[in-house]
């Protein structure tokens, strides 16, 4: 297949609070998307981990 699971993590805080799915083929690099991070309270950009 050729989704894999990844994880979010904020930028701000590090914490990781996301979980979601991406397609591999289309999107060979890094995910960054902004996202609301519950710890900080507010809007910030959460990008892809390991």
């Amino acid at each position: 297949m050729a989704r894999e699971i990844i994880t979010l993590a904020c930028t701000e805080c590090k914490q990781r609070n996301y979980m979601t799915e991406k397609e591999k083929k289309n999107t060979p690099g890094r995910l960054e998307k902004k996202k609301f991070c519950k710890f900080e309270r507010k809007h910030t950009l959460h990008k892809e981990t390991k």
